[in-house]
């Protein structure tokens, strides 16, 4: 009984060492890129492209910042009802036309509130009934 045990021990090692050999577990495997084959890249005929017209203008050559806008933007749109009806009720009529532009401008005047108006600004919302002062 006592040699039963060391010899099945060593069997054991033996056959889990086995398996760390290279011999039956060293096959060639399938490539992952390989298994499904790749169609050539064709391009398509365009058949919406018409000859170009002696005389006729290019129509790559309109502006630059004309080509971002409508590629941005869309063109042109027309506005819905509830659309006009913000822009009415914000002073459309009355609103400068070009305020997008001098609102970052380095000339405009702007008035510096200071901490206090940054704090009051910045608050938590609530009714104030747990607003304390401090003294400063």
């Amino acid at each position: 009984m006592r040699k039963i045990v060391p010899v099945a021990v060593g069997l054991a090692c033996v056959a889990l060492l086995s398996g760390c050999g290279k011999r039956g577990y060293d096959r060639a495997r399938p490539d992952e890129f390989a298994v499904a084959r790749q169609a050539p890249l064709v391009i398509p005929p365009d058949y919406a492209l018409v000859p170009p017209q002696p005389g006729a203008a290019r129509p790559q050559d309109s502006a630059t910042n004309a080509q971002t806008l409508q590629a941005l933007f869309g063109g042109n749109a027309a506005r819905s009802t509830s659309e006009n009806a913000v822009i009415d009720q914000a002073g459309g009529d009355t609103a400068d036309a070009g305020i997008r532009s001098s609102a970052g401008d380095p000339d405009t005047n702007v008035v510096d509130k200071g901490a206090t108006t940054r704090d009051i600004v910045a608050a938590p919302q609530g009714d104030g009934q747990d607003a304390r002062a401090q003294a400063q």
